[in-house]
């Protein structure tokens, strides 16, 4: 009986990641020289993952929108999506702005800028040179469609699949064979998506030893107070204002955190949203968000709605001004949140983006040098486990809440799948075809009279 609670135990993917996140721990802690190494592991998870986000995200946006019957739906969904992101990334940095306050993490360490190399952060700051607001909205469109599918640039593509879906949905009946053959390419996805999730716990153990590894618990020893701020800080939001917004839902936020325990968990080892977004599409589906309003707001929050970088930069911005005495008065703080409401999204998509950020920010300010990022090196994936795991729970929610304010939510299935009355495999991997995953199928032709 107890070998086999064990054996169903482990066959669950979320205690397979676990195992890998504190097996890498370990191994990086006690065996540095081995866990640097590993990180091809952690990579090659990420690189598998990421060959399918543009081909998902391309079918979900073009079958969802394409079906619609009211395209000035699609245009609602979108305004109000925009509307969410902004006022979320707001609350965000205001909450990092008033934690960062009152707990000073950077108080006391009397850095001093003209002793600081700023040639370890070269790259950040010629990046946030070449990325302001002009550029970030010139990106939108590719300049080949070819190259946005093979370079994986998620905004570029959602502006062309949105294009293609409006231009057939105008086209009528006669496009539904190219849709349905859309529809089952996307199905055919996903089963590469469940193939490849056999290795998401190799890839949490190899990106996991390698942390440790290169950087050490002494690195987090140094600075813990910053860390701590930021982990509590992002909890708070999470538990807190995301909780609230649930609750405006109608639906419980503990139960649908454990309900996407695989995603956070593979999300926390990697420290990588990116690697759970085609298991996103299909549970915030399965849940009963409809397709058109899933394909839509879940990755375009990937760019607009990053809760958990918004925390950091504010934190990350005041600590370096307290680790350097460089004192700020309530009006220039205010400017700094003012500033980086613009870079935050202008720095979207880049490389290392929060540091693209906060580079934007901080060379805008001319007050806090921007060689103060140096003291975030090595504690940056410490700190971008946080954001990530935020970032991806605010992107659920977010959908939850669009879904919600369009009449777009199946309520029923919502707190059916939520309570794990609604069927499917617990680690929500089952094919949408597929008779388990009826009730989100349900959700996308029909809503109930209670889901407004």
């Amino acid at each position: 009986m107890l070998v086999s609670r064990v054996r169903k135990s482990l066959s669950k993917l979320y205690v397979q990641v676990l195992i890998g996140i504190i097996a890498g721990i370990l191994l990086g802690h006690f065996y540095p020289d081995i866990g640097s190494q590993l990180k091809p592991l952690g990579d090659l998870f990420i690189k598998l993952i990421r060959m399918l986000l543009a081909p998902i995200i391309f079918a979900s946006v073009v079958v969802g929108i394409a079906r619609m019957n009211n395209l000035h739906e699609a245009g609602r969904v979108g305004v109000k999506a925009v509307l969410y992101f902004e006022v979320a990334s707001t609350i965000a940095l205001l909450v990092g702005m008033v934690v960062v306050n009152v707990f000073k993490p950077g108080s006391g360490m009397n850095i001093d800028p003209a002793h600081i190399d700023g040639s370890a952060i070269s790259t950040y700051t010629t990046a946030a040179k070449q990325h302001g607001m002009l550029d970030f909205f010139m990106s939108i469109v590719p300049n080949s469609i070819v190259g946005a599918f093979a370079n994986g640039e998620i905004l570029p593509i959602i502006f062309f699949s949105l294009l293609l879906a409006i231009s057939l949905a105008k086209l009528g009946p006669r496009t539904a064979p190219f849709v349905d053959m859309l529809d089952m390419f996307l199905q055919g996805m996903f089963g590469i998506v469940r193939i490849v999730m056999y290795v998401a716990p190799i890839g949490a153990f190899g990106g996991m030893a390698f942390t440790i590894a290169k950087y050490g618990i002494g690195t987090l020893a140094s600075f813990g107070q910053l860390m701590l701020c930021l982990y509590l800080t992002s909890i708070f939001f999470v538990v807190v204002v995301l909780g609230f917004v649930m609750r405006m839902c109608g639906l419980s936020l503990f139960k649908y955190l454990r309900y996407i325990k695989d995603e956070i968990l593979i999300t926390l080892g990697t420290a990588s949203t990116e690697a759970v977004l085609p298991q996103m599409l299909i549970k915030m589906e399965r849940m009963g968000c409809s397709r058109p309003v899933v394909g839509m707001v879940l990755p375009t929050g990937y760019t607009f709605n990053a809760d958990g970088t918004a925390i950091y930069l504010t934190m990350a911005a005041l600590f370096i001004a307290q680790a350097m005495n460089v004192n700020l008065t309530i009006w220039d703080q205010l400017l700094v949140l003012g500033v980086l409401l613009l870079t935050s999204k202008g720095s979207a998509g880049v490389a290392g983006a929060g540091f693209v950020a906060l580079a934007a920010t901080l060379a805008s300010m001319h007050k806090i040098p921007v060689e103060g990022l140096v003291l975030l090196l090595g504690v940056d994936r410490f700190l971008n486990e946080a954001r990530a795991v935020t970032n991806l729970i605010g992107n659920g929610v977010a959908t939850v809440v669009v879904a919600r304010w369009e009449g777009q939510l199946d309520m029923d299935t919502a707190r059916a799948v939520l309570d794990r009355r609604g069927g499917g495999d617990d680690d929500g991997f089952a094919p949408l075809d597929h008779p388990e995953a009826a009730p989100a199928m349900t959700a996308q032709t029909a809503v109930r009279p209670n889901a407004h």
